[in-house]
């Protein structure tokens, strides 16, 4: 795959669902402080991501002078079953000794291929490379937690969208996105209340794409290319209308610079929206020339922070404060702001064909690290816990979660500020770390990783985890504070 290609596929991964939940989030914290926060959690996110691809580059070495140590022992044990030898004997000390020494053989060729990225290593095998057991059993909890969180977001994304848009046929009303308050318990149609909607909805969703977990699903090019069409016209069609809106002189909003209570949701949801480290391997390893990688890195990183602010600026100048809705889109099913039926109702139900064809993936990424985590050495499950508990497990959660709460913007909020900070910013800054200590112990002090993240100074990995920490605990006292408050 081309440069070019993998620059468009990042994109498309990282703006996702996290996106239509920013507006919302730019016009609680103020523009400034969402600015300047959006800006700096970039930075931070593409030094990470630097990180990401070192590691990747020094698990493929280590794989491949494994295989070599592999073959130079098979040989010698080719040259030894001729004849009685005492060095079969040592064998298995000189394997053991061959883990710390330095691979002179591949230092004299001079060969900076052995840091070629060829093979996909995903983060779990990375952890498991570099990490002791306790550091890999934190990274199952941490990818599981923040997976859970992307679930009970998309099950709760989808119904939120189907209620609004049905609700407003159902009270003859164009009335989703002009600001007024609906409450759960307001009608529907007929006897059927809002939150009776939602539920049913629900409903109707975990049984028309629950049973996927129980089965393997597999990400179709088609479909991928189809939810990217849909999700870049949706995009452009509120960037467009927004700007029309405002340049008629029918702009309502007044945003403020700074509001501090708003910054917690707002960080979360800047971490959740971007989010790409866990999925590098399968990004990265396809592009045929990985030489300018973190330059074609840098450039998507500027051009999705200028994507997030056109849409969020407009977004926050376009609608007051009070009428912007969590999930984006649904402030143009109002018929004040689109006049075109057809468009209300593609952008009050893109989330449901383009989070669907999500949902179903990410319970199979799940249940399968559910089963990683727990997996015996040589042994494999019993059938029903194979194909009836895992995905139960994976399934159930994440729709009592939806069930209780149709909160998008702290659903995504929480997600982000927690799980979402820990493959964000600790995981990558402990892989770079591990990694250079097992590169150098492995190949000797001279060796240079040709992946290795210009910020290659040990201050950047502090500087990381830090912040990291800050964060759990900011996000933390924040929500006991407010807690307290209420």
């Amino acid at each position: 795959r081309a440069g070019g290609v993998g620059l468009v596929y990042m994109f498309n991964l990282i703006v996702g669902t996290g996106a239509l939940t920013m507006p919302k989030a730019f016009a609680t914290a103020g523009w400034l402080v969402s600015l300047v926060l959006l800006m700096f959690l970039g930075f931070m996110s593409y030094m990470t991501t630097t990180f990401v691809v070192e590691a990747m580059a020094a698990a493929n070495a280590q794989l491949r002078w494994k295989r070599m140590e592999k073959r130079k022992e098979d040989d010698e044990d080719e040259d030894s079953s001729s004849g009685v030898s005492d060095s079969d004997v040592l064998l298995q000390d000189g394997y053991e000794r061959a883990e710390t020494r330095p691979i002179l053989s591949v230092q004299r060729r001079g060969s900076p291929n052995i840091f070629e990225i060829t093979e996909r290593v995903e983060m779990g095998q990375m952890a498991s490379m570099f990490f002791n057991k306790v550091g890999v059993n934190l990274f199952y909890f941490c990818i599981i937690i923040y997976l859970y969180g992307d679930l009970a977001i998309y099950a709760a994304a989808v119904p939120v969208s189907l209620m609004q848009v049905t609700c407003a046929i159902g009270n003859h009303s164009c009335s989703v996105g002009d600001g007024t308050k609906y409450n759960d318990t307001d009608k529907c149609w007929g006897p059927i209340r809002r939150i009776d909607a939602y539920r049913l909805y629900l409903a109707a969703f975990t049984l028309l794409l629950g049973p996927f977990t129980f089965f393997n699903v597999q990400k179709t090019k088609y479909l991928q290319i189809m939810t990217s069409l849909m999700r870049w016209i949706a995009f452009i069609l509120m960037i467009i209308l927004a700007l029309l809106r405002i340049s008629r002189g029918q702009a309502e909003g007044h945003p403020s610079m700074a509001q501090l209570s708003g910054i917690r949701n707002l960080f979360g949801v800047c971490v959740y929206s971007f989010m790409c480290q866990h999925s590098l391997p399968s990004l990265v390893t396809p592009i045929s020339k990985k030489r300018h990688v973190n330059k074609l890195v840098l450039l998507d990183y500027v051009l999705i922070l200028a994507f997030y602010s056109l849409l969020s600026f407009t977004a926050i100048y376009c609608f007051r404060n009070s009428t912007l809705m969590d999930m984006y889109t649904l402030n143009f099913t109002n018929c004040d702001v689109v006049s075109l039926a057809f468009i209300r109702y593609f952008l009050g139900l893109f989330p449901v064909f383009t989070i669907s064809t999500n949902f179903p993936i990410i319970a199979v990424t799940l249940r399968n690290n559910w089963k990683t985590l727990f997996h015996r050495e040589g042994g494999t499950y019993p059938w029903v816990v194979d194909r009836i508990v895992f995905p139960a497990i994976t399934l159930v959660p994440p729709v009592l979660v939806a069930f209780c709460t149709h909160d998008l913007e702290s659903l995504v909020g929480i997600t982000g500020a927690y799980a979402g900070n820990g493959i964000q910013y600790l995981i990558p800054a402990c892989l770079a770390y591990c990694s250079r200590k097992d590169t150098q112990l492995v190949f000797g002090s001279g060796t240079v990783n040709k992946h290795l993240s210009p910020f290659r100074h040990t201050f950047w990995i502090v500087f990381v985890l830090i912040w990291g920490f800050s964060c759990f605990v900011f996000v933390t006292a924040n929500i006991v504070l407010s807690e307290a408050k209420l």
